[in-house]
């Protein structure tokens, strides 16, 4: 769960599509046919049948971390990496649902346990079986009181865990391997969301044998050497920039058609012209550009509704990493009326129009609208674009310039400033940052920015570490196929960058797995109450969410898309022109 861009959850029901073959469209051009020789018709059948070999450049527009191992990893950097190269026990569907994938799985809710069991024929990268030690493994590293990543909400379930956790126990009592293929775990409790929130992604024990926890994420296993049980492994690294992997002939759902994957990072600005001249074969785009792209003749596009939103965080205080909680000790801006008002200074559909082509709707809540748990925008307050409203608020609230320069002062008079942090990375990054410093500023908010723009993973380590000179700053989230807030929204979640904690969301967010949570409609009703909450509190800006837009090469055939991700069964993929 879907640093920084994309790492953590959400919702269900959303379009899926497949890219159709381009044989049928040449063979049958100007509608006529030839008389109807065999060798055409043999043509024309070998057009259609996957042909093996060839590879295909996969281009993303920041550079990636590197962290390439599930239980480590925090971006959609590394996220599009490891989607060629691992899997999980258990899959999402097209329709967000959980189903089976490297395990089968059965849920005993009278006696809570989840019991896997892995399939047959499945090796690591290095040709080692995976093994049900290899996932109790995992779940002691995200357990281990040094382990510093945010996936503990992901295996916090297991009995015993809390009591690993911190470190009052050597082992989590809830783990059983049976044999080398069945894991029963034992549970604290089952439920609503179980297997769509318990950790499912098993980590190679013999590989990182000898690794201390704390050591993991930079040693040369995960950073140089990562391996998996996906259909291609990495052969080769220049870090922040380009990973070549290749089949892995030995892949469990059967050999892949293509020899190979290329993930490269190129300039965001030049995306429609490496389309074009064909150095990218598969991309998602930026939707500054889809005019522009989408009338490329050799692309292909693919748009989906996502399962993500993009917003404007407001800090409200720093993470206690001992306690490891969230903690509101500043109070900049804990008045309600004077995060309202910058909500409604900022023109949400002129940006979305002007730095995104329109793709994307107006949310008033951190939900989607893909999303089960959507509450209707009836029951919501709608922030839409009002300077006059948020100047009268600013006024109620205090926020007057008293001084005659223009800006506004805080209610004691002092000077009131307003940093913005905002990441580079796209031809829209300045444009749009300035675009929202100019809103606030229009209603007398003195708001600039915070030392310009920040490459991606600066700017969310700034924002992770809570540094003090971050005052707001523009984030996106993934989410993942269940809409439980958990992971982004408590009082314990590290990735609750806003610092934001409330007892009545807390209490929310707990009801909706509860026991009552079995029945849906409960759950839809009790998520409805917390975005009710969470738009009249405020605590981010909640901008859209949007839709994405993945052009693929017409050479590049099976792609398969769906709201969670462009990357369904790559192992299908093939190419029109292998071995040419």
């Amino acid at each position: 769960m879907k640093k920084k861009y994309w790492l953590l959850l959400t919702l269900v029901f959303a379009m899926s599509m497949v890219l159709a073959a381009c044989a049928d469209s040449t063979s049958d051009s100007g509608g006529e046919k030839d008389s109807g020789s065999d060798s055409d018709d043999k043509s024309e059948a070998k057009a259609d049948e996957p042909q093996k070999g060839g590879t295909v450049t996969y281009a993303f527009t920041q550079p990636f971390q590197g962290l390439l191992d599930r239980g480590l990893y925090e971006g959609e950097d590394d996220d599009l990496i490891l989607n060629f190269m691992t899997e999980a026990l258990v899959d999402t569907n097209d329709e967000l649902l959980p189903e089976p994938g490297m395990a089968d799985y059965e849920v005993d809710e009278d006696a809570n346990t989840v019991t896997f069991t892995i399939k047959d024929g499945i090796k690591w990268h290095d040709g080692e079986p995976l093994v049900a030690e290899d996932m109790a493994y995992a779940y002691e590293v995200i357990a281990h009181p040094d382990y510093e990543g945010s996936r503990y909400s992901n295996v916090a379930m297991i009995e015993g865990a809390e009591e690993y956790h911190q470190g009052k126990a050597d082992s989590i009592s809830g783990i059983e391997v049976k044999d080398e293929k069945t894991l029963v775990l034992q549970l604290t409790d089952v439920a609503p969301n179980t297997i769509d929130n318990l950790w499912s992604y098993p980590m190679p024990k013999h590989y990182y044998e000898g690794i201390a926890v704390k050591d993991l994420p930079e040693s040369d296993q995960v950073r140089k050497n990562p391996i998996g049980t996906g259909p291609f492994k990495v052969k080769n690294i220049v870090p922040g920039e380009m990973v070549e992997l290749e089949k892995f002939k030995d892949y469990w759902q059967g050999e892949p058609y293509l020899d190979g994957v290329v993930y490269k990072v190129i300039d965001a600005s030049l995306a429609a012209g490496a389309l074009e001249k064909g150095e990218v074969d598969i991309m998602k785009i930026p939707s500054s550009q889809y005019k522009e792209i989408k009338g490329i003749d050799n692309i292909e596009l693919h748009e989906e509704a996502a399962l993500s939103y993009n917003y404007i965080g407001f800090k409200f205080g720093h993470w206690d990493k001992k306690e490891k909680k969230n903690v509101m000790d500043n109070p900049k801006f804990q008045n309600k009326k004077l995060r309202q008002a910058m909500s409604y200074a900022i023109d949400r559909q002129g940006m979305l129009d002007s730095f995104s082509n329109g793709l994307g709707e107006l949310i008033e809540a951190p939900m989607p609208p893909v999303s089960w748990a959507k509450v209707d925008d009836s029951e919501l307050t709608t922030y839409d674009y009002d300077p006059e409203k948020a100047k009268q608020l600013l006024d109620e609230a205090g926020y007057k310039d008293v001084n005659g320069d223009g800006w506004r002062e805080d209610p004691d008079g002092n000077e009131f400033t307003v940093n913005f942090d905002s990441m580079s990375g796209s031809d829209i990054s300045e444009p749009r940052a300035q675009y929202v410093l100019q809103n606030w500023q229009d209603v007398g908010i003195n708001a600039k920015l915070n030392g310009g723009l920040k490459e991606f993973n600066l700017f969310y380590d700034t924002v992770e570490a809570d540094d003090p000179s971050v005052d707001t700053f523009m984030g996106a989230w993934g989410l993942a196929s269940d809409p439980d807030p958990t992971g982004l929204w408590t009082e314990t979640d590290l990735w609750n960058y806003p610092r934001w904690v409330n007892e009545e969301s807390d209490k929310l967010i707990k009801e909706g797995i509860s026991d009552k949570g079995f029945d849906r409609d409960y759950r839809v009703e009790v998520y409805g109450e917390w975005q009710k909450l969470v738009n009249e509190e405020l605590p981010m800006i909640f901008l859209y969410s949007p839709v994405d837009v993945y052009a693929a090469n017409k050479r590049l055939q099976n792609v398969h898309t769906n709201s969670f991700t462009s990357q369904v069964d790559t192992h299908l993929w093939w190419v029109t022109d292998a071995g040419k």
